[in-house]
């Protein structure tokens, strides 16, 4: 079963994951874009090392290369994956402001 990828936008019409993905180098941004198409084939099922859960709804797509350690939130809505945004992950555990930008970019996306 193949879900379908939205990238969320802000009411401001700014893209957050696009921008972020836009703005990583070639080799990364290629290598995200086979992550996200596993994502769309595998949906709830992609687990780790390539997707975790974080909070409530909110997942992330993980994405290594070399020392980057790229991680792309997201959360699933029926047959839809929208992707709400991307950071470059510096610490051992994703940092509670990017889990909670996740959740207010859902709430928004489900008005």
């Amino acid at each position: 079963m193949e879900y379908s990828i939205e990238m969320y936008q802000t009411p401001g019409g700014d893209y957050p994951a696009s921008d972020f993905l836009k703005g990583l180098p070639t080799k990364v941004r290629a290598k995200a874009a086979s992550w996200i198409n596993l994502l769309q084939q595998e949906g709830p099922n992609l687990k780790r090392p390539h997707a975790d859960m974080l909070s409530g709804n909110i997942r992330e797509l993980r994405i290594s290369f070399g020392r980057l350690e790229v991680r792309i939130l997201y959360f699933i809505h029926e047959k839809q994956i929208v992707l709400t945004h991307g950071f470059l992950k510096k610490t051992q555990k994703t940092p509670p402001c990017e889990i909670q930008r996740a959740e207010r970019y859902r709430a928004d996306w489900l008005r």
